[in-house]
């Protein structure tokens, strides 16, 4: 029989167990960059989805997503050694993936390790696609992979033609 996990919203509470797992799943060997303070910060931003994954034992994965205008960006994702491929990273990815889409994002990013070949698959079999490698992305250490989902294209409709920024390419293309 499977452990029931919960999927919700994290509380400022979790901000401590999310920093710490954190620190031991995905910035081992690097200074530690999301504190409790941090993650605090983040889980009280309008702009920004922190969900956590419980089971009765306590915290067993988190994911952090911001939302810009059209892109999100995908900043952390960790699910405990003993609850991996039990599903809960593809639940807490299809909760960030509909959030995004129902708030009109055009594509999600997120990067991962280059040696970090186990997330990279997961993040595959996902729909994302390898787009970039940073060199010296984690604190000078090692390189990144930037990876990609495009969940929907701008349709021209959409676009506001009296945008500046659309505008004035095209006075000058017209010209």
């Amino acid at each position: 029989m499977t452990e029931h996990v919960e999927l919700g919203l994290a509380r400022l509470s979790d901000a401590k167990r999310i920093a710490t797992m954190s620190r031991e799943l995905i910035e081992h060997g690097l200074g530690w960059s999301w504190t409790p303070d941090r993650v605090a910060n983040h889980i009280r931003r309008p702009d920004t989805v922190v969900l956590a994954a419980n089971a009765l034992g306590g915290l067993v994965g988190f994911a952090i997503m911001h939302f810009g205008e059209e892109d999100a960006h995908l900043n952390l994702l960790a699910v405990s050694p003993s609850h991996r491929r039990t599903g809960i990273g593809r639940r807490l990815m299809r909760w960030l993936e509909r959030s995004a889409g129902f708030a009109g994002i055009c594509a999600i990013h997120v990067e991962v390790r280059a040696s970090n070949s186990s997330a990279q698959s997961f993040y595959r079999s996902l729909g994302y696609r390898p787009v970039g490698l940073w060199a010296g992305y984690y604190c000078g250490r090692e390189a990144a992979v930037r990876m990609s989902r495009t969940l929907r294209s701008v349709r021209w409709s959409e676009l506001d033609m009296n945008d500046a920024k659309l505008t004035s390419p095209l006075k000058l293309w017209a010209s």
